[in-house]
């Protein structure tokens, strides 16, 4: 029945948690780097569910101060979503609209502790996703970032597990003085 600490005193599992959390926003940054501008609102859009996989999870625990902070880095990612529409498309009009309400849902979750609002903000963003999901694999534009690492993975030398390997195609990516 007892948990298992480390040395600073922080329980196994909050160890474990920190680093599964960290590996997330390291496989992020990765993807980042890597796509082009549709792909960057799919990326948007995973960042969107993690968040909300995080307040879940902070919810079943009553942890509410992790809670709200899941819950207010999703309305972040909704705040760009909405920063990243183009107006001059009628189509920008309409998902405005959806992400404020979504937005609207995850304040009175955060307000009312309930998950019924986020479930409803789910369920919107995950039809929206599929939308841009489809649209992101016919996308053939360039990547936005340039000069950064290729990632390849695949399984090569690991016994069962992934791995990836960075190759640099030019050793000149920082800047000149």
């Amino acid at each position: 029945t007892g948990k298992r600490y480390s040395a600073d005193g922080t329980s196994a599992s909050a160890v474990r948690e920190a680093d599964m959390k960290q590996e997330q926003v390291q496989i992020f940054t990765r993807r980042i780097s890597q796509c082009n501008r549709s792909g960057l609102i799919v990326i948007m859009y995973d960042i969107f569910f993690a968040c909300l996989s995080e307040a879940r999870e902070a919810y079943e625990k009553e942890a509410w101060e992790e809670y709200k902070e899941a819950l207010r880095k999703a309305q972040r990612v909704l705040d760009e979503l909405i920063s990243a529409l183009d107006f001059s498309y009628d189509l920008a009009r309409d998902l405005y609209q959806i992400y404020v309400f979504c937005r609207d849902r995850l304040a009175i979750a955060l307000y009312k502790r309930n998950n019924e609002e986020t479930d409803t903000a789910e369920r919107l963003m995950r039809k929206l996703y599929d939308g841009f999901e489809h649209a992101a694999e016919q996308d053939q534009s360039k990547p936005l970032m340039s000069n950064t690492q290729q990632v390849y993975a695949g399984y090569t030398y690991g016994r069962g597990e992934l791995v990836e390997t960075c190759q640099d195609s030019d050793t000149s990516r920082g800047f000149f003085a």
